[in-house]
């Protein structure tokens, strides 16, 4: 029996976090540089139900059935199979392994998620729509995230740059002209889940004040988009800016993303701002004609690794 391998790509967020959970939209954008990759291959001697999990990435070896019933993993290949039916799938061997760094809000659970569940499908021979696969993602994002926006599986899965506002269908994003983003490391762990919990306490607390933040993240968006369509990338710079003030607003910077944009600004950069949950992961910066300069500012101020990646259609 052949082996089967699907593979999902990372993703950031151009503008929107948080926003997106109340209602506003969001810009975002998949990186194929970085991949998740999952291979399911039979087992012939193996029992019905013996499912062996390798990621070394999280360090992890074990048989699904030793798994929690809530563990994400176990939830990815349940979404395909059913909880009831894991003891009837053919002895199999899953091999995880992803160069996106988990715990950045570069969309790792999403994509690894993803992979799993494409791969999964057609070791089982079902034919899953990429619409069945993101919303099957969507579904165990919730067990990694508590309450996520949809944002992260829609891009990961369609691999497509999108423009998401729940509720709403999901617009493929129109690139005008392909423009550079750095993305730097800040070397802290982010914590969506910990990130959405303190927002949505900080909006219970003051929801007039947070529906103010909401709103305006939600205009810097709208204007992206369109400068993004229009073929203006440039004019990005001022609206990145404007969005991490508000995300420090939320509480949602940290002092290392905060002295990175700093850094990223003075070396010329024409914006920068956090992206993905936040309280540590990564920091995106538009660096204009001074890639090189902007790479090596935000080294120096600390970033454990700095990837360029060209948004395009």
């Amino acid at each position: 029996m052949p082996a089967f391998s699907a593979s999902s790509p990372g993703k950031i967020i151009l503008f929107g976090e948080h926003a997106v959970v109340y209602g506003e939209p969001a810009l975002a954008v998949p990186v194929q540089t970085l991949q998740a990759r999952v291979i399911v291959q039979a087992v012939i001697s193996g029992t019905s139900g013996e499912i062996w999990i390798e990621a070394p990435e999280i360090d992890l070896y074990a048989f699904l059935d030793d798994l929690s019933g809530d563990h994400p993993l176990r939830a990815a290949v349940a979404a395909v199979a059913g909880e009831e039916n894991l003891d009837r799938i053919p002895a199999c061997r899953v091999q995880i392994t992803s160069t996106i760094p988990p715990s950045s809000g570069l969309g790792s659970s999403a994509a690894v998620s993803a992979a799993v569940i494409r791969a999964f499908s057609a070791f089982l021979g079902k034919r899953l729509s990429d619409r069945e696969i993101s919303d099957l993602t969507f579904e165990v994002e919730k067990i990694y995230h508590g309450t996520p926006s949809g944002i992260d599986n829609s891009v990961v899965v369609f691999q497509k740059p999108v423009y998401f506002q729940k509720g709403s269908p999901l617009q493929f994003l129109a690139i005008g002209s392909p423009f550079e983003i750095l993305i730097a490391d800040s070397g802290i762990a982010g914590d969506t889940g910990k990130a959405v919990a303190a927002v949505r306490d900080k909006w219970l607390a003051d929801q007039e004040d947070c529906g103010r933040i909401f709103t305006g993240i939600g205009r810097l968006t709208r204007k992206a988009k369109d400068l993004i369509t229009s073929g203006n990338p440039l004019g990005l710079g001022p609206l990145m800016v404007q969005n991490q003030a508000y995300l420090r607003e939320l509480g949602v910077s940290s002092p290392e993303l905060d002295r990175l944009a700093d850094r990223a600004l003075q070396a010329g950069a024409l914006g920068a701002k956090l992206s993905g949950g936040g309280l540590g992961g990564h920091l995106i910066a538009l660096p204009g004609e001074n890639v090189e300069g902007v790479r090596q500012a935000l080294l120096d101020g600390g970033a454990k690794s700095v990837l360029l990646t060209t948004v395009q259609g």
